[in-house]
This record gives C-alpha cells, sequence and structure tokens, in this order.
C-alpha cells in the first residue's frame, strides 16, 4: 500500500490511496473537542501531536439520532468531532483549486462521512476536496442563555465551519491546494450555511466562491431560538439555564430535541413547525451572523463572490417517500397550509393550474419545496446579481424513466451526481437503482461544472442576469420538451412571499 505523509501545522498525518491517483487523508482535527470546559464556546484550537498520526479513518460524527445508510452512528464518548478529509490527486500537484464541503442534516444530523461525499472523483477532477463535521442540533444551534455576555455564543455550528475554513488556509498547501482559491460547497442546510458564511464577517477572506444546493429556509430570530431553548429544556427535565444545561448530557439534549420536534409533527395547529424536519437553523444574532442570507446579499455584502445554485425539480417527494412530512391531501388542509405560511393569495391557484391532473398532495409537494427550497435557492441567486455579485443558477430534473419509477428529481438525488458517486450502495434510493449510461454522462457533466466553477468562476454556461434567465438544465435527456418536467417552475405568485426569519 503506498503510504502518504502531509505536513501540517499541528504535526503529520498519513493519509491512504483509495485508488491509485488519489490520496485521501482522513478524521484530521480543526479544533479542539467542543466538550467539556470548551462545551457550548467558540471552537479551539486542536492540540498538536507528535509523530505521525493515522489519517485511515474518519473521526467520530457530531451527537445525533439518525442513523443514515451508510454513516457512522454517533454514540457518547467519540468527543474529537471537529475533524476534516482531504482527497488530493496523487502525485501530488500545486496551488490547486480547492472545494470544501458542508453537509446537509437539517442542522441536526449528518456528516462527513456519508458515503455520497466521497472525494474521489472531484480530486480526479483537479481540485483537492475538504469535507468537515460541526457541530448539529442544540450543541451547535441551540441559544444558551449567557450568564456573563459573549460566553456561549450563538451559531456555534457556523463557528466550527469558519474554524475549518481557517485550518484550510493554514494547512491546505502542504496537501497541493490554493488557499486563496478557496469554494465552499454545500446541499441543504449546509448550503444555507454556506450563505450564510457568505454574510459573516468572521468569514470574511477565506474563500472566493460558493456552490449551493438547494438552500433551506429560513434562518432563525433570537426570540425564536431563546424559546426554543425553553422548549428543549422542559423536554429535558432541566431550566433552561445555561448552568442546567451545561450540566445535562449531550444525548439528554438529542432525544428532547428529537421530542419537541416529534410534538409539532403530530399537532396540526402548531403552524410552520408542523411541516418542517427541524427545530434549529442559524440565528440572526447580530453578532456572529449579522443578517439573514438573502437580507445580507440583497444588500450588497458579498459582491467580490462567484455564487453558483442548484435546486431540484421535485425536493419534497423525498420526504413523503420517507414519512419525514406530513400528509397534505384535501382542499381544507392544503388552505390551512397555505394560512400557516402567509402563502400569496392565487399561489395554490397557480401551482393547480400548472399540475392539473395533480392529486392535492402532489400540488401541496410541488409548493412546499418551491417554498423551503427552490424558490429560495433561486432568490439567493437573484438577490446576489441584483447587488452586483455574479451569480450561475442551475436545475436538476432527471428522474428515472417509466411509470412508478421509485425515485424522482427530489431533494439529495442531485448530490451524487455532483460528486460522481453514482455506485455506492447508500445512493441507490436516492437515484432510483443502478445507474445507467445517460447518468454516467450526465455525473461527468456535473463534476466538470463543479470543478471548473471552483477553478475559474465558470460552470461552463452565463450568469443569470437580473431577471434569473440562464438557468441551467440538468437531466439525462437534453432533447425532452420543458413541460414534461414536472412540476413545472411557478415563479410569478412567489414575488408577493417574504422569505422573514422565522419568529416566535
Amino acid at each position: 500500500m503506498c503510504v502518504d505523509i502531509f505536513e501540517t501545522t499541528n504535526g503529520a498525518v498519513r493519509g491512504h490511496r483509495p485508488v491509485p491517483d488519489v490520496v485521501a487523508t482522513l478524521g484530521v482535527p480543526y479544533a479542539a473537542p467542543p466538550f467539556g470546559a470548551d462545551r457550548f464556546r467558540e471552537p479551539r484550537a486542536a492540540a498538536a501531536w507528535t509523530g505521525v498520526r493515522d489519517g485511515t479513518r474518519f473521526g467520530p460524527i457530531a451527537p445525533q439520532s439518525a442513523r443514515l445508510p451508510g454513516a457512522p452512528v454517533w454514540s457518547p464518548g467519540g468527543e474529537d468531532i471537529l475533524t476534516v478529509n482531504v482527497w488530493t490527486p496523487a502525485p501530488g500537484g500545486a496551488r490547486l483549486p480547492v472545494l470544501v464541503w458542508i453537509h446537509g442534516g437539517a442542522y441536526t444530523f449528518g456528516s462527513s462521512a456519508q458515503p455520497d461525499f466521497d472525494g474521489v472523483a472531484l480530486a480526479r477532477a483537479g481540485l483537492v476536496v475538504v469535507t468537515a463535521n460541526h457541530r448539529l442540533g442544540f450543541e451547535g444551534f441551540g441559544h444558551v442563555p449567557n450568564g456573563r455576555e459573549g460566553v456561549f455564543p450563538d451559531n456555534r455550528g457556523l463557528l466550527d465551519q469558519v474554524a475549518a475554513l481557517r485550518w484550510v488556509r493554514e494547512n491546505i498547501a502542504a496537501f497541493g491546494g490554493d488557499p486563496d482559491n478557496v469554494t465552499v460547497a454545500g446541499q441543504s442546510s449546509g448550503a444555507t450555511s454556506a450563505a450564510c458564511l457568505m454574510v459573516m464577517d468572521r468569514a470574511r477572506g477565506l474563500f472566493r466562491r460558493v456552490i449551493a444546493h438547494s438552500a433551506v429556509a429560513p434562518v432563525h430570530s433570537l426570540e425564536l431560538a431563546a424559546a426554543t431553548t425553553t422548549e428543549v429544556a422542559a423536554a429535558a427535565g432541566c431550566a433552561d439555564t445555561a448552568e442546567a444545561l451545561l450540566s445535562t448530557t449531550p444525548q439528554t439534549l438529542v432525544a428532547a430535541c428529537d421530542r419537541v420536534l416529534d410534538g409539532y409533527r403530530r399537532d396540526p395547529s402548531s403552524g410552520p413547525r408542523h411541516y418542517g424536519s427541524a427545530i434549529h437553523a442559524p440565528v440572526v444574532d447580530g453578532e456572529v451572523l449579522p443578517a439573514d442570507p438573502l437580507t445580507g446579499l440583497a444588500a450588497g455584502r458579498a459582491p467580490d463572490l462567484d455564487l453558483l445554485v442548484c435546486h431540484t425539480a421535485e425536493e419534497s417527494w423525498l420526504f413523503d417517500a420517507v414519512g419525514g412530512s406530513p400528509k397534505v391531501t384535501t382542499a381544507e388542509q392544503l388552505a390551512a397550509f397555505a394560512a400557516d405560511f402567509r402563502l400569496p393569495d392565487g399561489l395554490v391557484t397557480a401551482y393547480r393550474a400548472a399540475l392539473p391532473q395533480a392529486p392535492t398532495l402532489d400540488v401541496y409537494l410541488a409548493i412546499f419545496g418551491d417554498l423551503m427550497f427552490g424558490e429560495y435557492t433561486r432568490r439567493l441567486a437573484e438577490a446576489h446579481a441584483r447587488a452586483g455579485g455574479r451569480a450561475h443558477a442551475s436545475r436538476f430534473v432527471r428522474r428515472p424513466d417509466g411509470p412508478g419509477a421509485p425515485a424522482r428529481a427530489w431533494h439529495c438525488a442531485d448530490v451524487p451526481f455532483a460528486f460522481g458517486n453514482l455506485d455506492a450502495d447508500a445512493v441507490r434510493f436516492l437515484i432510483g437503482g443502478p445507474p445507467d449510461p445517460a447518468d454516467r454522462r450526465l455525473s461527468g457533466q456535473m463534476v466538470r461544472a463543479w470543478a471548473d466553477f471552483a477553478g475559474t468562476g465558470d460552470p461552463g454556461w452565463p450568469p443569470i442576469d437580473t431577471t434569473g434567465e440562464h438557468t441551467r438544465i440538468w437531466d439525462t435527456d437534453d432533447d425532452r420538451l420543458p413541460d414534461e418536467r414536472r412540476p413545472v417552475p411557478v415563479r410569478t405568485p412567489w414575488t408577493a412571499a417574504e422569505f422573514a426569519v422565522l419568529r416566535p
């Protein structure tokens, strides 16, 4: 077996070659374990080590209750969760473009060790690929009341991401990467995290470009974050004070958060949270996160950053397929949903007109997918373009052919294509079975677009103008007519919709 050793600021680390032309170096600490005296605090520098550290296995994952296919399961005791993984072409190059991946998972679950995030194909395309873990759930995004101002910051998960980017700036040259040419990429909550980084002063200068797939709306107000803490503390059987929360174990808080979320899911009268899959999100605290991403980009906070966005055509069908969202099957339920989110007049009617033969459930899923992901993602790109930034847009519509096909162009289906990981067993459900030659061609195109964008800022098609034109369609059938891509984009009624910060 080939051995490759890299010198970092904390010590030497040995990677391995999963394939002959790529070195993977896994589980490298970028910050100290965020527990004990460091719990609920800003990330602290990782300790140095002597000798050569083994980098052939992923590090522990953040506290969570999820059990994802092919991915590790969290268990108490593994505290060194703030680690990065690096894939670099071999033999090593110099000053290669760098792509840093922030995983999704509703700010609550997931990790950089998921099989669909393997960096081999992107490294073969000429990138140095970095994936990172960060704190999740209450540990990463829960509001902790401060006994002394600033001791326990909000948005600890975002601060972890900033610390990972600082590690990249200080160390990536040793792996052949260019610290001055870094792209932050993410999907779902990872995409919104990347958008938050665009408007954060603490992240300024650490990256040049952002790839955001299916960014999820909205972020939370400080008042909502504080109210959520009160609910979680009650479910955990403790007071909503810093001292009580610190004395409560991470596993107890994970279970408490699950109970609070389950309560919303069981209560149709609980408003927007009845339909969601998370109770935590980035918090507009005025310190770490000065503004929600949409407002910040519209105000021109990141005109020097390039942005590439993508969303899928049928985002919310995934959540229906896995039982992660309520069934809205009647006109009364659909009207209640529209009222809960204060959707503009005429929006439901417009979707019914666009999907004239569709059952109510499909109309709801189409609206909910655009509300939570599609429209919000497009708004980010358009706001950035109007403020003078450069933004490229794309839409993933690939769906397996044939009636009753087991998968759709749903949430997460685009990620294995962009990473070039269509053969991992864990992605078969997402993409609807084994890939065919057309799937492989599409994946090659998406990998190339990511690599080119990370390298030069040009993914291969024009940036959008202020009206949102020039959207690249990702499909296995380039000859398919637009009206065959379901559901069709519905934009006009959304102009009256606001994607404001979510409040109590």
